[in-house]
Formats: structure tokens, sequence, C-alpha cells
């Protein structure tokens, strides 16, 4: 990925997905999302993924984002390596 200016807006985000606790593993663990869309939609497709009504996402095993937090934002400050780590899990697993 081409970096740019932290307030640029990016054109594709990778989301690295990592299982914690007891949550089951998916089997395609990254995945480009437009930096445009909202936290939200990443939150959306992980419980559509498994099933599950009540989700807890996390980025970089550290806080829970606001659903309305843009992709590219949170990939701006948080993003590692060319990609954005965000942990799920079935229970709580981090304040």
């Amino acid at each position: 990925m081409a970096s740019g200016s932290p307030t640029s807006a990016v054109s594709k985000v990778v989301i690295y997905l990592r299982a914690t606790g007891d949550a089951p593993i998916l089997k395609q663990q990254k995945f480009q999302v437009s930096g445009s869309d909202k936290f939200a939609r990443v939150i959306d497709f992980l419980r559509r993924q498994l099933h599950r009504d009540t989700l807890f996402v996390y980025v970089n095993s550290a806080f829970s984002p606001n659903p309305d937090e843009l992709v590219s934002d949170l990939y701006n400050n948080f993003g590692i390596d060319g990609k954005l780590v965000v942990n799920y899990a079935c229970s709580m697993a981090w304040g």
C-alpha cells in the first residue's frame, strides 16, 4: 500500500480478523474493505459469518471502536504493517 499523509483517505483497507476466547475461527481471516465504510459494516459482516447476535469487537486487542467510525480513520490511527487488526469474541474479552 502506498503511504500518504494521515489525513488522506485510504481507498481500501486490509482487515485482519482474529478470533479471541471461545469465538470460532473464520476460514478466511483477511478482507479488504472500503476506507469510506463505517466500522459497523465490519461488525455486521462478522455477525452474519458467525451467526451471532452478540459479538464483542476490538481493534488491536485494546478498545472497542464506535460503530460510526470510518474504517480509514481507524486504519490511519491504529493500523499495523499495512493492515487493521480486529479481534472478535463471543463474550467480553477486554474492558
